[in-house]
């Protein structure tokens, strides 16, 4: 039977399309449920600040009458400006392992591009940096972590078939934390702090929302991230809504924020414990008793590993050991609560910066992603 490609048109079919991933999925011990009310507020325009420079379209794949793929098609015109491209990018794409299924859903991402006069597909993409992005090449039988996408080996092999290449790629590690910070971060750390007058500062939550600390560290987030691949700088909405969503939640203790002697923001640290357990426990399902396994492992019961959401340093602060102030402060408070591994983010394969970083730590580079891409023709 042929493939029949849905619009999604309803709140009921943007529910299926949340949850088709977390069904397909279910029971398989690499995957981490995604949060359906996180995706259906990403998705939603009426939700997500991007919307207001971005337009986009969901679809669902049925065989048969049955479910058997989804992927969103997404124009970031902010990003296309800000790179000089014209680019459609395809995201939340998964799929059964059918070629005929994903030539569809692909298919359809294609031509919402051509409408709307794009010249090139890439992806997995979000509408931003903070949505799940790259599609998983190497590391299937590791487990995931919430940031990022799993997907079957099939995937890119479908990718290959359908005429797609790398556009750029990603590496992660997985690092074992030290039993004592390192002579060479110490001493790094006491040489610009005395010679720069810098300052490790730790807010509490109240703190962050009275002086607007989260608007800060997003701004500076803006200015570090904004030349890797295919960044969209937030807007101060989009801004306000992610200082809601993530500095809500986080334990301010595994925080860190570096300020230089005028009480600048130059360089943040921010981590939290991996939750990859606890949603796949829930199903990613928050309601009605899954917030009680993501309170456990954050406040209560924490687990050996945790993840490295991010790193930031000011780029005219760059080079200038400001990451080794963030260690310092932050490798002591993990020993203490018990923290033994540590997940990174992905890391650009030609950032070289961010991967230096880790050097001095015994680590294992165990997972590597990629976006591809196609002309449209």
């Amino acid at each position: 039977m042929a493939i029949q490609i849905k619009t999604v048109n309803c709140k009921r079919d943007l529910k299926t399309f949340v949850r088709f991933a977390n069904k397909m999925y279910k029971g398989n011990p690499y995957y981490v449920p995604s949060m359906p009310l996180d995706d259906l507020n990403t998705l939603s325009p009426d939700k997500n600040a991007a919307f207001e420079f971005s337009k986009a379209e969901c679809y669902l794949a049925y065989k048969d009458g049955k479910v058997v793929g989804r992927v969103a098609a997404i124009i970031n015109d902010k990003a296309n400006a800000a790179w000089n491209v014209n680019q459609v990018r395809f995201g939340w794409f998964d799929f059964i392992d059918d070629l005929e299924v994903s030539e569809a859903l692909l298919n359809a991402v294609t031509e919402f591009g051509k409408k709307h006069g794009m010249t090139q597909v890439v992806g997995p993409l979000g509408f931003t940096d903070f949505d799940p992005e790259g599609m998983l090449v190497e590391g299937f039988d590791r487990l995931s972590t919430m940031a990022l996408i799993y997907n079957h080996p099939y995937y890119p092999e479908h990718m290959v078939k359908h005429g797609y290449t790398k556009e750029t790629g990603w590496v992660e590690y997985r690092i074992t934390l030290p039993d004592q910070v390192s002579e060479k971060h110490l001493r790094v750390a006491e040489f610009i702090t005395e010679r720069y007058g810098l300052k490790v500062v730790k807010k509490t939550k109240r703190q962050i929302n009275r002086e607007r600390y989260g608007q800060k560290l997003f701004q500076l987030i803006n200015e570090t991230y904004c030349v890797l691949y295919g960044y969209s700088l937030l807007s101060e909405k989009q801004i306000d809504q992610f200082v809601d969503v993530y500095l809500g939640v986080i334990d301010t203790e595994m925080l860190t924020f570096v300020e230089d002697a005028n009480g600048e923001l130059i360089g943040a640290g921010i981590t939290m414990p991996s939750i990859a357990k606890a949603l796949q426990k829930c199903n990613g399902e928050i309601i009605p008793f899954g917030w009680y396994h993501l309170l456990k492992t954050m406040y209560w019961k924490k687990p050996d590993t945790l993840e490295l959401l991010l790193i930031g340093v000011k780029p005219e602060w760059q080079n200038k050991g400001v990451n080794s102030l963030v260690f310092v402060d932050l490798l002591k408070r993990l020993k203490r609560m018990g923290f033994k591994y540590a997940e990174t983010n992905a890391n650009l394969e030609t950032n070289t910066k961010v991967q230096a970083m880790w050097a001095s730590f015994e680590k294992e580079q165990h997972k590597k992603r990629w976006v591809f891409g196609k002309e449209i023709e």
